[in-house]
């Protein structure tokens, strides 16, 4: 029998639990960076001298490189090999955490943190394009819920590393942390990752497009999070509005391929991420601040509230990804979102005096189930919609519209419930900010399982 080819590589063998563990870490560096530095933000918004908009901008920053850009990484690794691309944004990410890490000034850190996002775009879409592309067809679901548990896991390691990390060393090793991580990544992907990509790539990159997709969001972005910034705002709008002529008048050299959203269930499932991923942000921006300057938990304690996530992630994504592949996505997704909305519901109710194991835990529980069951079907079936030659391109669109969702929830929603300024230092005030913006993540969660059940009536997965 001859050996099987690099591209049909058997989850259960050494060499796929070497692939999911190398993808893992990597994309596991953005994620668990994304949740380190939600729980650093009042050290650093103390340290730095930032108020409510520098804090929005250490977070946003980082998104808006990294949505603009995710495309033309997805794109990148198509073409010119998605493990090389990968390595690439790995170095690039490592390398822009230690200036990160070494910031003396808000401004610096937020500019080391777009710089951090071009290395995220990089490595990102070619995590999951490496699953898609180097794993048999019966065994990609199961990877891809593989990849969602441990990446779950280690976006829930986050919280509680950065705790322990700011209240320690201090927070600046909540960036310089992911210095040994990304050494290990290139260690292990350079000795057992397989190189793939699309042999049919022809073409030029679409530059224009990835520029004007950046500038949109950062035009958007900063007309949302500062007050009175309409001109940033409407400009980025008309930015927008000119990539969607671009693309479709560039394909099939597009950023993004128009023949892809031909799919319904394709585009019905980055709306529900949009949304979906939007109250997530903004929900995670905003609870590690809660607890602190309300409830008064430690940063550690803060961070440590979301490890029943890590925990119902890590035994249930992998499980969910075989029931969606059995009896279709729907359900488990419209299911899924439902519970999560149910525990953002009751994490309105988090205030001053709030218990961890009254208060915190059953909520945060209650939510971690609804993502387990719901975020490997979703990655699941975007891949299993689009042609395998375009995985790298499916993966970059679900990542920036799940980036973009997230990026543009977490400008806008702030100031709308009063959280501007020195809000953070103003317990009172942040409290009522933080219960309407709960409320509204909620009502966004039910909206995006509403769609789902209404838009995904295939089982796309078989």
């Amino acid at each position: 029998m001859s050996p099987m080819p690099s591209t049909q590589v058997l989850l259960k063998s050494a060499r796929g639990r070497w692939i999911v563990a190398a993808t893992v870490l990597g994309s596991g560096l953005a994620m668990l960076d994304a949740t380190v530095v939600n729980v650093a933000l009042p050290y650093i918004g103390r340290e730095l001298d930032a108020d409510m908009a520098g804090l929005q901008w250490t977070v946003n920053a980082y998104m808006v490189t990294l949505a603009g850009l995710i495309l033309l990484g997805g794109g990148l690794g198509d073409r010119y090999g998605r493990r090389r691309v990968f390595l690439i944004g790995t170095v690039w990410f490592a390398l822009a955490s230690a200036l990160c890490g070494l910031a003396p000034s808000i401004e610096v850190l937020v500019a080391a943190r777009a710089l951090q996002g071009v290395g995220g775009a990089l490595l990102t879409p070619g995590s999951l394009a490496i699953i898609q592309a180097s794993f048999s067809r019966d065994d990609r679901p199961r990877a891809v819920g593989a990849w969602s548990g441990l990446g779950g896991v280690a976006a829930a390691i986050g919280p509680p590393l950065g705790g322990w990390l700011v209240q320690g060393p201090g927070w600046r090793w909540a960036f310089l942390i992911n210095l040994p991580f990304a050494l290990l990544v290139v260690l292990v992907t350079l000795r057992h990752v397989p190189e793939t990509r699309d042999e049919k790539a022809e073409g030029r990159f679409d530059v224009l497009g990835s520029a004007l997709a950046a500038l949109a969001l950062a035009g958007i972005t900063y007309g949302l999070t500062e007050t009175g910034a309409l001109v940033p705002l409407v400009l980025g709008v008309a930015l927008a509005a000119a990539f969607a002529v671009l693309e479709r008048r560039r394909s099939p050299d597009a950023l993004v391929p128009v023949s892809l959203f031909r799919d319904r269930i394709f585009t019905a499932v980055n709306v529900v991420t949009l949304i979906m991923y939007g109250a997530m942000g903004v929900v995670f921006f905003l609870l590690g601040v809660q607890l602190q300057v309300v409830s008064g938990f430690s940063a550690t304690a803060a961070g440590a509230a979301l490890l029943p996530v890590t925990v119902l992630m890590m035994l249930l994504s992998a499980r969910a990804g075989e029931v969606a592949k059995r009896y279709g996505p729907r359900l488990p997704m419209t299911a899924g979102i439902l519970v999560a909305a149910a525990g953002f519901a009751w994490m309105a109710g988090i205030g001053q005096g709030s218990s961890y194991w009254l208060h915190v835990m059953p909520a945060v529980s209650v939510f971690g189930l609804g993502l387990s069951a719901a975020v490997a079907p979703l990655t699941a079936t975007v891949l299993a919609t689009a042609e395998d030659r375009y995985a790298g391109t499916a993966s970059g669109v679900n990542n920036a519209v799940a980036r973009t969702g997230s990026l543009l929830a977490v400008a806008a929603l702030p100031p709308l419930v009063g959280l501007v300024g020195a809000a953070f230092e103003d317990p009172v005030r942040f409290d009522a900010g933080y219960e309407r913006a709960m409320v509204v993540c909620t009502v966004l969660m039910v909206l995006s399982a509403l769609i789902t059940f209404v838009t995904i009536r295939k089982n796309v997965l078989r």
